[in-house]
């Protein structure tokens, strides 16, 4: 099966959707400081298909996300990555909606020597399915807003997103 791609325009600007095999490889924003590589790279070699089930299936979870009447996504993902950056990826697809953890508490809860959150910090920034998998959700031990690939802009808007009252269920 091919790679296959579409553009969902959204609050936070268009995004670059990527399937491969009946799953999400791919969530890129643009611009993002991976996304011009992933988007020429995709365009090249990649089938754009608006109607590509796991394509369609995730356009309609996000534009629900954004109108505040989704919390959960349910969409099969398939993110290429080492064995540490898959486990701090799914450890990262735990964080509720609404709720923010910072990196030292996923190195914590990952079993790893204090200090670590420079790794997992790193591993975050590599992820290649935002939102979806909510890398947003992860803040300076503090409490500050800290690096975000898309842009700390995006950051606070997806979070102050999920912290709106109204739109928990």
């Amino acid at each position: 099966m091919p790679i296959t791609w579409s553009v969902l325009p959204s609050p936070v600007g268009d995004l670059l959707l990527i399937s491969e095999t009946g799953a999400l490889t791919g969530l890129f924003f643009s611009p993002h400081k991976e996304s011009h590589k992933q988007w020429d790279e995709v365009r090249f070699t990649g089938v754009q298909d608006d109607t590509e089930p796991v394509l369609v299936s995730v356009t309609m979870q996000l534009r629900a996300y954004f109108a505040g009447e989704l919390t959960r996504f349910d969409v099969p993902l398939r993110p290429a990555g080492t064995p540490f950056q898959l486990g701090v990826w799914e450890r990262l697809r735990h964080i509720d909606y609404g709720r923010t953890t910072s990196y030292g508490d996923i190195a914590a809860e990952l079993g790893m020597v204090p200090g670590a959150s420079r790794a997992v910090g790193l591993a975050n920034g590599a992820n290649p399915i935002s939102i979806i998998v909510p890398c947003h959700r992860v803040i300076g031990a503090n409490g500050s807003l800290t690096g975000y690939g898309g842009g700390l802009d995006r950051k606070r808007y997806l979070l102050d997103l999920e912290m709106r009252e109204d739109a928990l269920f």
